[in-house]
């Protein structure tokens, strides 16, 4: 039974608690609350056996743990992907800890919660901090369900604040490109890497939309004449490694390839002699480039035999057996050594196992779309070098490489990410008129509305997009061997041949 007790010159409020015990009224920092009058004492107790009785009431005690305190606890006992602990790590340690670590749960307000959001955006992107406040609200919203503190300080309030509408938060549009801009994006990633791994998967992610991490993550069992099957991604944590897990939002699917783009990873896979990864003992499609041997950048034995138009063997000779190979060749090779830079020994291009995202998009993917390599101390931001023949240029590499360079790339489509190959999928597919069911399902989305339940992917569906899509594939080839019939990446050189023989390109627009 609630009552009022005097104490000195106030009167506390004493009730029976959930325990059986009897507790005092406290306020949310945890202090005894003195009241003026007896009744008034005794109302406010008799407010708290209510809570108790509805299975309502809160220690007010409890508040006093620290954020600190309680978010280690609550990590600790989170169970949840490699790559959801890993952003729950680094959204509470970088950027919720440093304000609130030592503060009571009981004592962060509104305003505490606002002022480190303002805080933050002064540094950061807005899309970001909202990630970080709703990291925020759902430690809060479980130390609430845990009887710890009584109301949730990170809740936004509705219709308070600068009316920006939905502009609030906006980010630059994605950038897209068309199928001739995928097709001399891959180019050129195939230019840089001396290899046809980077040509195939540009190429394969613009045609399929797949994620980043589903490419990478595409096992040699998965490629099957009608498309691929995705079943897993590889994820990358901070750390390095390379999680094997299923795809996001267990969007499992097969997206159907057109025949060109099955037969062109088929080949590539047939092509090399893919062993099981040291990482998950899988056989995957695409490897990476390795670590460069010695240390030092510099041309690389596929570079001069572009540049001299001869095959790699024929350069091997040049540089072990010249009395073998006639003089005119030899002489070509020799010129293309010396214009280049070549070292024999500096850099020869192993396999690792798998793309690094940063690596891949920083050093390969961005210098191939921008013509410009990134700014890496102590070097700035520069073109990349490149000798004019053959078309579309040869990277310049080693020492003195911008002075011995006879021209540079200018962009295809300054601003797109290896995302934006994703968004460049779906981009084309809304010009074909391809029916939304089909899209989502390639896409791997989910439609939860009544009218997507009423809408089925059929066979003809599918067979008009691939047709499409093929369509697409041969005009961006015509359109690129009117620039130049030939190419110095070994596979879309066949290509092009392939198109010329086949007599169905013109070379004049």
């Amino acid at each position: 039974m609630a009552f009022g007790h005097k104490t000195g010159n106030y009167y506390r409020g004493r009730y029976k608690a959930a325990s059986g015990k009897y507790e005092s009224v406290r306020d949310s920092a945890g202090n005894v609350v003195r009241f003026r009058t007896k009744t008034e004492a005794k109302q406010a107790a008799e407010a708290e056996e209510v809570k108790v009785r509805q299975g309502l009431w809160r220690d007010p005690a409890a508040g006093r743990i620290t954020f600190g305190e309680y978010v280690s606890r609550w990590y600790a006992e989170q169970e949840l992907a490699a790559s959801t602990m890993q952003n729950y790590k680094r959204h509470l340690e970088q950027h919720l800890l440093p304000d609130f670590e030592e503060k009571p749960l009981a004592e962060i307000s509104r305003q505490d919660v606002a002022a480190w959001e303002k805080r933050e955006k002064a540094e950061y992107a807005a899309s970001s901090v909202k990630t970080w406040h709703s990291t925020l609200h759902l430690v809060l919203e479980d130390a609430i369900a845990e009887g710890l503190i009584e109301t949730n300080p990170a809740t936004k309030r509705r219709g308070r604040g600068k009316r920006a509408g939905r502009s609030r938060d906006r980010g630059p549009e994605k950038v897209v490109t068309d199928a001739l801009g995928i097709l001399l994006v891959a180019e050129r990633m195939a230019i840089l890497s001396g290899r046809d791994d980077e040509f195939v998967a540009c190429v394969q992610k613009g045609y399929t939309g797949m994620r980043w991490g589903e490419l990478v993550g595409l096992e040699t069992e998965f490629v099957r004449p009608a498309g691929f099957r995705v079943e897993w991604q590889l994820y990358e944590l901070d750390s390095g490694e390379l999680v094997r897990c299923p795809p996001k939002d267990d969007s499992y699917r097969t997206v159907d390839g057109p025949e060109f783009l099955t037969r062109l990873v088929r080949d590539h896979v047939a092509s090399k002699k893919l062993a099981p990864c040291p990482c998950h003992g899988k056989r995957y499609v695409y490897s990476a480039v390795g670590a460069v041997k010695g240390g030092q950048p510099g041309a690389k034995l596929v570079d001069v035999a572009r540049a001299a138009g001869v095959s790699t063997g024929t350069v091997s000779n040049v540089l072990n057996r010249p009395e073998h190979v006639a003089a005119a060749t030899r002489q070509r090779v020799e010129e293309a050594v010396a214009d280049l830079g070549f070292v024999r020994g500096v850099r020869e291009p192993g396999e690792a196992a798998h793309w690094r995202r940063n690596g891949f998009s920083v050093w390969q993917f961005t210098p191939a779309v921008s013509g410009w390599y990134p700014k890496k101390a102590p070097q700035e931001a520069r073109p990349v070098p490149v000798r004019a023949e053959p078309w579309p240029g040869v990277p310049v590499r080693g020492r003195n490489s911008q002075g011995r360079a006879t021209a540079c790339w200018v962009p295809i489509q300054t601003g797109l990410t290896p995302h934006g190959l994703r968004h460049t999928h779906k981009t084309l597919m809304e010009e074909l008129g391809t029916p939304k069911v089909l899209m989502d399902e390639r896409m791997g989305h989910i439609d939860g509305s009544v009218s997507a339940r009423y809408s089925h992917v059929t066979a003809v569906m599918r067979e008009r997009l691939c047709r499409d899509l093929t369509d697409l594939w041969h005009r961006s080839l015509d359109a690129r061997a009117r620039m130049s019939p030939g190419s110095p990446v070994a596979v879309l050189d066949r290509l092009l041949k392939e198109r010329l023989e086949a007599g169905v390109l013109e070379l004049t627009a």
